[in-house]
């Protein structure tokens, strides 16, 4: 029940997010990561902000270049988590951004295809880059990147395709019935953001 109700809130933020910019939205976005490294907070949401930093770089970095359909899906999942309204206020001791912990740990689930992909790529950019004696930030969108970026969100889609019909909840990427993702997203390759995590 909890999660339908948040499939419906992240459809509602859905339609809000297509009236606001990618730069909005990614701002938003980057003011509750801020606020949340700043805040030293609890463990839990610590290893949870390595996702939503994972979703900014999505959208800011030109070389993954989204199409438009998968853009939203993003955009939806970072408008719903910038909104103003929480059940924690953010500035509560210890548990303020609990609340938004959650709800990055549900939208990481829910875009768990999209993250793992981006992953590969970043690692293959990175990898490629060092080979060539370039540094990952300078090459843009490279046209040795192009292959690898529609194989990757090629696969993405099919397997976002295979669970459609399941609903959410079920089926989080490489993770088995409900066990945490979150180990995936201490990646360290580069990517957009001034975003350190350790």
């Amino acid at each position: 029940e909890d999660l339908e109700r948040f499939t419906g809130q992240i459809e509602a933020a859905k339609k809000d997010a297509e009236n606001k910019s990618n730069d909005e939205i990614v701002a938003g976005a980057t003011v509750l990561l801020e606020k949340a490294q700043q805040g030293n907070p609890p463990t839990f949401v610590k290893q949870r902000l390595p996702a939503l930093g994972t979703l900014i770089a999505m959208l800011r970095d030109e070389a993954w270049a989204l199409s438009d359909e998968d853009s939203l899906r993003v955009r939806a999942a970072l408008n719903y988590l910038a909104a103003p309204i929480d059940i924690i206020p953010d500035d509560v001791p210890v548990f303020g951004f609990l609340d938004d912990a959650v709800m990055i740990e549900l939208c990481a689930r829910k875009l768990s295809h999209e993250i793992e992909a981006y992953d590969d790529f970043c690692e293959f950019r990175e990898r490629e880059a060092e080979r060539r004696g370039l540094k990952p930030e300078t090459v843009g969108r490279a046209d040795w990147l192009q292959g690898r970026r529609d194989e990757l969100q090629e696969r993405m889609h099919r397997r976002r395709g295979r669970e459609s019909g399941r609903g959410f909840g079920q089926g989080y990427g490489s993770s088995s019935g409900y066990g945490s993702p979150v180990s995936r997203y201490t990646d360290n390759s580069w990517r957009p953001g001034p975003f350190k995590f350790r």
